[in-house]
């Protein structure tokens, strides 16, 4: 028996923010729900107008797994423990006198508009109310991210004179973060 046109509305207006898994998902719920009230004998459209109003408002239900989700997740993460790689980096620079290297002021710019940009995308993702759009800011908030520490992590020993603790610890928060970005991006992509 074909579906009420009540149900595939709610399953599209659930499709156009969430993954298809998460909405078969779901659909196969609302199919349950709905034959259960079919089997106390209600019409079509009142089963379905009762399994609605048991699943809830659908802009609830995409609020709640925005809420969940494996991109806010990971941008809050990311978000809270940047505080911490970023003082072992400033630690480590201040410490070898990064402002007396011979590094371009376009290369210092253009690395503050990146993290600036970076973190803009994580935030977007970690308070954002639309699960796809969270998905896509923190996927590349979280690329942006591991690009940039992969960057220090290249770059700060090899203008470093001397390694000493400050870098070591510095570049032990770095690769924490990376191996932490990796396997959130591999929960984002999958979803």
């Amino acid at each position: 028996m074909p579906e009420p046109r009540l149900i595939s509305d709610y399953l599209a207006e659930l499709s156009a923010e969430l993954p298809a898994p998460i909405v078969a998902e779901l659909a196969d719920g609302l199919d349950e729900t709905h034959q259960h009230y079919l089997g106390q004998n209600l019409t079509p459209q009142a089963a379905a107008q009762a399994a609605l109003a048991e699943f809830g408002d659908p802009q609830a239900v995409i609020a709640a797994f925005t809420h969940t989700s494996p991109a806010r997740r990971a941008a809050r993460t990311l978000l809270a423990t940047g505080p911490i790689v970023g003082a072992c980096w400033a630690t480590a620079l201040i410490t070898n006198r990064a402002w007396t290297w011979p590094v371009p002021q376009a290369a210092r710019i253009l690395l503050g508009m990146a993290l600036i940009t970076f973190i803009g995308l994580l935030a977007a993702a970690a308070f954002g109310g639309h699960y796809r759009s969270a998905g896509r800011a923190a996927t590349t908030g979280c690329i942006g991210i591991a690009a940039l520490d992969a960057t220090l992590l290249l770059a700060i020993p090899l203008a470093v004179p001397a390694v000493i603790w400050p870098v070591i610890m510095a570049m032990a928060a770095s690769t924490a973060r990376i191996a932490f970005t990796t396997r959130s991006l591999r929960s984002l992509l999958a979803a």
